[in-house]
């Protein structure tokens, strides 16, 4: 069965996160024109409370044969369309845990009018309702997978509209381009002739605003996604030190023997509102240990994967050919930063005469991971090579479903803008032009198909 599929069913999930031991309350929710019936048929309400919409009722959920009690509840009644889903919605709210709530949905999926929801199964009741579009049912589950206040801020701008209100917007502003183009190709000798030039501007002016939703999407992704940071350096330079300050605890074994870390240790932290996921590498250098080498191994695959790649060399042995090694070990692509710990120690004037002989490290930072020195310098700078820094000029972030979209979208209209270069027809201008319009309709739903709808359902959570 796919998610969108047998929509006219009841269905049933609980709605909260389960865990033996967390959460003092609990909620089962039913969604569909039995969801009342079914409930009706597991709770026992005490006295004359009425089962009416918007309303609060006390009770008790048995078991089949009415005996024993299985839990303590109550009962929110929400009668369609005024409702999350658009459909009627119960939601039996019962005690948190494990067992208690088990219970009660293994009840509720006893009765012959009722089935166990699918990922995301609400949510797309919700879409196919009318009762948000689809880029807010996105919104809801990327609110709950949020790992920091920006992302949540980010979320419920689109939960909001944001999103759909500037898709909405350019893809209106291209279909009247469509209909002013698609008019010479049927009516051309019984119009006044089509102004180019004002059409290839308003083309220009939906380019330049999917370009900043297109670089907010992917500023967006850092506080979405995070930041794989890999700390690389000889052994001993305080690479462990480093991740254990960052971090505000000893994740990381710290002595002064080389080679103390054999894996990778990984620690996410929040920095500045983006969630940091630090990658304590084991030090690379010739070894025959083998343990060891399994561990350098997997720097090297950490140095591929990481985001930014922060080297960390020792500044009271100065730049060292070691360090030079690793320099080079680093993907040409990828962003680094040179980190200068142990600034507490005096320095060796080996540090500057090393170092010019082998790279420029004058925009090294100086750090002292022992006692903070430079340590804000080291975030602040982590934060602006990922474009992350300032985390208020980012309002809305496209997910990556829909920047893959208005990438697509921006492709075609500079498909189209190089047809109109070569003077062909009216008709060749709006096959590329449609396609743009086409993407921009399915990041919002306006023009997307069933399998679609699937696949993206598919990934929330069930009872969402």
């Amino acid at each position: 069965m796919t998610v969108s599929s047998n929509r006219e069913g009841t269905i049933a999930a609980i709605a909260t996160a389960i865990a033996p031991g967390q959460g003092s309350i609990a909620v089962v929710r039913l969604s569909g024109q039995a969801a009342k019936e079914v409930a009706q048929s597991v709770v026992t309400v005490p006295g004359k409370q009425r089962w009416s919409s918007h309303s609060v009722l006390y009770g008790y959920v048995t078991d089949e044969k009415g005996k024993e009690r299985i839990d303590q509840v109550l009962i929110l009644i929400m009668n369609a369309p005024r409702s999350f889903t658009g459909e009627d919605i119960v939601e039996i709210h019962c005690h948190g845990g494990l067992i208690a709530v088990q219970r009660v949905l293994e009840r509720v999926l006893i009765h012959p009018k009722v089935r166990r929801a699918l990922p995301g199964e609400f949510s797309l009741r919700a879409v196919l309702n009318g009762r948000m579009d689809l880029t807010q049912a996105e919104a809801v589950s990327e609110l709950i997978a949020a790992r920091s206040r920006k992302a949540a801020e980010l979320a419920m701008a689109g939960l909001d509209g944001g999103i759909q209100h500037r898709i909405t917007a350019l893809r209106e502003t291209l279909l009247d381009q469509l209909s002013e183009l698609e008019a010479r190709v049927d009516f051309e000798d019984e119009l006044p002739r089509l102004n180019e030039i004002m059409v290839l501007n308003k083309i220009e002016t939906v380019q330049q605003a999917l370009k900043v939703l297109i670089e907010d999407a992917n500023r967006g992704a850092f506080f979405r996604q995070g930041i794989n940071v890999a700390l690389i350096g000889s052994p001993n330079v305080g690479k462990s030190s480093l991740l254990n300050r960052l971090s505000r605890r000893e994740k990381a074994i710290v002595t002064d023997l080389p080679g103390t870390t054999r894996d990778l240790l990984e620690s996410e932290v929040i920095l500045e509102g983006v969630p940091i996921n630090l990658i304590d590498t084991a030090g690379i250098r010739t070894t025959k240990d083998e343990v060891e080498k399994l561990g350098i191994a997997r720097t090297h695959e950490a140095l591929i994967s990481s985001d930014v790649v922060l080297l960390i060399f020792d500044l009271s042995l100065g730049w060292t050919k070691n360090d030079q090694k690793l320099l080079l070990q680093i993907p040409q692509n990828s962003r680094k930063i040179l980190v200068g710990n142990k600034a507490d120690i005096p320095q060796k004037e080996a540090f500057n005469a090393q170092g010019s002989e082998a790279t420029d490290i004058s925009n090294a930072l100086r750090i002292s991971a022992l006692t903070g020195l430079g340590e804000e310098t080291l975030i602040q700078r982590l934060l602006e090579v990922c474009g992350a820094s300032d985390s208020n000029s980012v309002m809305t972030a496209l997910n990556e479903r829909q920047l893959d979209l208005a990438t697509a979208a921006l492709a075609a209209l500079e498909r189209t803008k190089d047809v109109a270069s070569q003077k062909l027809p009216w008709d060749f201008w709006t096959i590329d032009l449609r396609q743009a319009i086409h993407n921009l309709g399915e990041i919002t739903g306006d023009e997307i198909t069933e399998s679609i709808l699937d696949r993206i359902f598919s990934r929330f959570c069930i009872g969402k």
